[in-house]
């Protein structure tokens, strides 16, 4: 046994007190009344037995409370087996992602068991200890005000990955101060790791506390696409619904809805097995030309956080293609087709709006290039437009082009001669299967099919993403990254005699591709919790002073960090969007985009480390980092106190006293009781 107060020990000396009352009393004569001596002797020797007895249970009691006071002010206690942590601080990491709404075994979510652990640990900690609680501030609390903020802990869809959260915490650390450090959480395999061990501080000592879930089945909505790249309205559409059980447990029929704004567009059942991944699909049909706010519902028990899934599904706007050129030549091209919207500019007197607007922008065999026409092809490149070159075939214009080419980063061209007797055509190579240019552009290629021919005049250096190739392996389109744009260089003129691509089949999904690829939707069907930066695409391209965006969802209103660069526009999730659903981005009262947040799916997938695979995992290489078992009764708390507190025995000392106290009591009592009369006759 060993004192945490041993001065305490002192105070016995004051066993002496009881003992001079008592030896004192022994020295006071009493009266004793008797009216027949015929048996005196007797009496007088039971009554002094009975009457010493008394005295010395008396005297026992007395020294007996003395006692347990001066031990109880003491704090004796049994050591523990193991050493306490050092330190007067003590750090708690309470796991708020959403993955901790799953039920335990008592049918509780796991983070109310997390939070009921947590609030006991200042009962294994003297009272000057303090706390430091995560989520939350760097601020130390005292006991009351630790349990108040651990209890009002909520799920947050912005709780980023445990390992991240151990190295927050750890840099907290240098400044709060040392002690040990106790993590509540379900330990997610995908979101916890070894590697989650490398960031604790060797030195420190490590309390895991894994919550005890119950197996179940978890259906969530892993992903959604559109088989088309371009979503129009009024049109039916194919949209693909990839779902995923998280759980431990098979789900059998499960059923599911797809909303498109209130109206319930498809309804379906689906068995997943647990851990699996099945893949299903439904038709709809936009209407209109605004953003449409979707939505997928499972019906999944218990696990319902990741229930809903919410997208937006926006009908693709208008790709605009603007030509550069001295007269219109693909206007029948462009203008038959309704997703183009095609615009002509003189290169002569080029209108600059529109080249600023435009998504692809085709400088077609220009005679002439102005200053002002370079520095606003590259400014449009810059900002994200495609550039699309065809040569001219006039020598004179050759010098301006490379000036163009140097400014666009494409480095030096050579310039071809054309021989005295007309130009030589070349037949262009059969593209390959494999381009990513012509994925799902044809059914099938003919090795055989009679190809365009050209004349090409021009060559480049620098190696790009080669489109088409002539038949000597020279290159006749090839693409160049710029800035945040392309550049797409044809080596030769499309008017004869230069070449007949113009004339070719090729020629159209040439350049509709070309026209398909400009177009970039920057905004995200749907965006995660935890996600840092959401990118969004402005609807037009505005000037002047940088205006303030709010996200706005009923009464909530947020006013996120944002940098403008252009039409794009890059956000800041800001710390208090927690809940899943959509957010209208809005600037001066003006909703501009719709936003859909879901949590991160990687907290739907539920498979945890126990107990014992946590024990596995740590290895015997980190003796400063242990697990503790909370499946019974035993809380963490209790279960520190017992190995590295010791077990405490001034509750004993207490009710050694309160006995005392009694026996004193009963002794005195009994001993004032008046002795019965007995008649004596004479």
């Amino acid at each position: 046994m060993v004192f945490t107060y041993p001065w305490f020990l002192w105070g016995l000396l004051a066993v002496a007190i009881p003992i001079a009352i008592h030896l004192f009393e022994l020295r006071r004569p009493q009266r004793v009344l008797f009216s027949n001596v015929e048996f005196i002797r007797e009496v007088k020797l039971v009554t002094a037995r009975q009457r010493k007895l008394k005295h010395l249970l008396v005297l026992a009691a007395r020294i007996g409370l003395v006692a347990f006071l001066v031990l109880l002010f003491a704090q004796p206690f049994i050591p523990a087996s193991e050493q306490a942590a050092t330190g007067n601080v003590v750090q708690v990491l309470l796991d708020n992602s959403p993955s901790m709404r799953q039920l335990g075994s008592n049918d509780q979510p796991v983070l109310e068991q997390a939070i009921d652990q947590a609030v006991d640990l200042p009962l294994a900690f003297p009272v000057t200890a303090r706390f430091g609680l995560s989520p939350g501030g760097p601020d130390l609390l005292n006991a009351a005000a630790f349990r108040s903020a651990a209890e009002k802990v909520q799920v947050s869809g912005q709780a980023g990955e445990l390992g991240r959260a151990l190295a927050q915490r750890q840099q907290q650390r240098s400044t709060a101060g040392f002690g040990p450090l106790f993590v509540f959480s379900d330990f997610q395999k995908n979101d916890f790791s070894a590697r989650s061990l490398q960031l604790l501080d060797s030195t420190q000592q490590v309390f895991l506390v894994p919550a005890t879930v119950r197996p179940t089945a978890n259906v969530f909505i892993d992903s959604v696409w559109v088989d088309d790249g371009f979503v129009r309205s009024d049109s039916d559409l194919t949209l693909r619904i990839r779902l995923k059980n998280g759980g431990q447990v098979p789900a059998e029929n499960c059923p599911a809805k797809l909303f498109v704004g209130p109206r319930q567009a498809a309804s379906f059942q689906i068995t997943v097995p647990a851990g699996q991944v099945v893949t299903t699909q439904v038709r709809l049909r936009l209407s209109g030309p605004q953003t449409q706010q979707c939505r997928v519902v499972v019906d999944d028990f218990p696990v319902d956080f990741d229930n809903t899934y919410f997208f937006t599904l926006q009908p693709a706007a208008q790709i605009r293609v603007v030509e550069a050129a001295t007269s219109a030549r693909l206007d029948r091209l462009y203008g038959n087709e309704p997703l183009f919207n095609y615009q002509f500019t003189n290169a002569q007197i080029a209108d600059y709006r529109k080249l600023a607007e435009g998504n692809l922008l085709l400088l077609r065999e220009a005679p002439t290039l102005t200053a002002g026409l370079r520095e606003n092809l590259r400014r449009a490149v810059q900002q994200g437009a495609t550039l699309v070159v065809v040569p001219p075939a006039a020598a004179g214009s050759y010098e301006a082009y490379t000036q163009l080419f140097r400014e666009l980063g494409l480095g030096p061209v050579q310039w071809q001669p054309v021989p005295p007797t007309g130009p030589v055509l070349q037949e262009v190579a059969v593209p390959s299967n494999r381009n990513p240019f012509f994925r799902d552009v044809f059914a099938g290629i003919n090795p055989k099919a009679a190809m365009p021919k050209a004349a090409p005049v021009l060559r480049w250096a620098r190696t790009g993403t080669e489109v088409l190739g002539m038949r000597d392996g020279e290159s006749f389109l090839a693409g160049f990254s710029s800035g945040a744009g392309m550049v797409y260089v044809f080596s030769a003129p499309f008017s004869t005699p230069y070449s007949d691509f113009a004339q070719h089949p090729l020629f159209v999904p040439v350049l509709y591709k070309l026209a398909m690829q400009s177009y970039r939707q920057t905004q995200q069907p749907a965006y995660r919790l935890n996600q840092a930066v959401a990118t969004v695409q402005l609807p037009v391209r505005e000037t002047g002073a940088e205006a303030v965006y709010r996200l706005v969802q009923d009464s909530l209103s947020f006013i996120p960090v944002h940098r403008r660069q252009g039409s794009v526009l890059r956000l800041e999730v800001p710390p208090g969007l927690r809940q899943p659903g959509f957010y209208e981005l809005q600037q001066a009262g003006k909703t501009v985009a719709t936003l859909a947040f879901n949590f991160d799916k990687r907290e739907s997938d539920l498979a945890g480390y126990s107990a014992a695979e946590l024990r596995a995992l740590i290895g015997p290489n980190r003796p400063n980092v242990r697990v503790y078992e909370t499946s019974g009764s035993q809380t963490a708390a209790a279960q520190y106190k017992a190995t590295r507190v010791g077990t405490p025995l001034w509750q004993y000392c207490i009710w050694g006293a309160l006995a005392c106290l009694l026996l004193e009591a009963l002794l005195l009592r009994w001993s004032r009781r008046p002795a019965p009369v007995t008649a004596v006759t004479a």
